[in-house]
């Protein structure tokens, strides 16, 4: 259970967009390495039951005995669950198929809303110190994602440089809005991230623009390029910012990291 007298923990930061295929697995694993690699410590929650957060840091099925779950439902050890990625200050707390059946299960439960906020602020977590929490939502507006939001400081959102992208946002936002009145009255927008930017694309210079034009400072200053070595890094089992280390990609990571930490005010190690 949580405990108001605990002391302050990590920055938790839901990475959502109900519409699948726009970076935001991708942005969960790099933006953790890039905060990382900056000497935050830092866990992903992964969150969706496709458990690609999971595979993209290197943690195979076999390694999946406990699971967010476990995590959510079940009163299992946090040692067995928070697993180590073999990148330095980053940990995950993985994910299986097994989590498909989790939004059935939760709605059995009286608090079914706040089953991870409360696993996210018991008691157990205060160990491991960490500086950021940064959980990849499902590709849906269920109640693993009401869950994420209700338990999160911020929410970041990808934005896929694409026609309608704008338009998908709003029933997110309407949800962001609904969790702010009845559950998080803290919940705010971290901001929103361009990602699959191509800079010789007509089509990505006007979404950047509407988007701006219409959300303002909420949209990071930084774009995600369209880079080949970033859709590559996933079948390595590794973030962009391990697998090329120089390429467009993990600059523009390490770019939204910066971002990241001079919003939260927190300073580099």
């Amino acid at each position: 259970m949580s405990d108001l007298s605990r002391p302050q923990g990590p920055k938790i930061v839901a990475v959502a967009n109900q519409k699948g295929g726009v970076g935001k697995t991708t942005t969960t694993v790099n933006l953790g390495a890039a905060l990382a690699e900056q000497g935050l410590s830092v866990l992903v929650v992964d969150l969706d039951p496709q458990g690609n957060a999971s595979t993209g840091l290197g943690i195979d099925p076999e390694r999946r005995d406990y699971t967010t779950y476990d995590f959510l439902l079940d009163d299992a050890p946090l040692a067995d669950i928070i697993l180590d990625t073999g990148i330095e200050n980053l940990s995950i707390i993985p994910a299986t198929v097994d989590l498909s059946s989790a939004d059935m299960e939760l709605m059995s439960s009286e608090k079914r809303s706040f089953l991870l906020h409360d696993a996210l602020r018991q008691h157990g977590m205060d160990t491991y110190t960490f500086d950021f929490v940064l959980i990849d939502c499902p590709p849906s507006l269920n109640l693993l994602t009401v869950n994420a939001m209700v338990a999160a400081h911020s929410v970041l959102i990808p934005l896929q440089s694409e026609f309608f992208a704008l338009e998908g946002l709003s029933q997110l936002m309407l949800t962001i809005r609904e969790v702010r009145q009845t559950a998080n009255n803290d919940l705010r927008i971290e901001g929103v991230v361009l990602t699959m930017y191509d800079a010789r694309n007509n089509l990505s210079q006007q979404v950047e623009a509407d988007a701006r034009a219409n959300l303002g400072e909420l949209v990071f200053q930084t774009v995600i390029p369209r880079n080949v070595r970033v859709s590559e890094a996933p079948s390595f089992a590794m973030p962009v910012l391990n697998y090329d280390t120089a390429s467009k990609g993990a600059r523009a990571y390490r770019d939204l990291a910066v971002e990241v930490l001079r919003k939260n005010a927190k300073l580099a190690a």
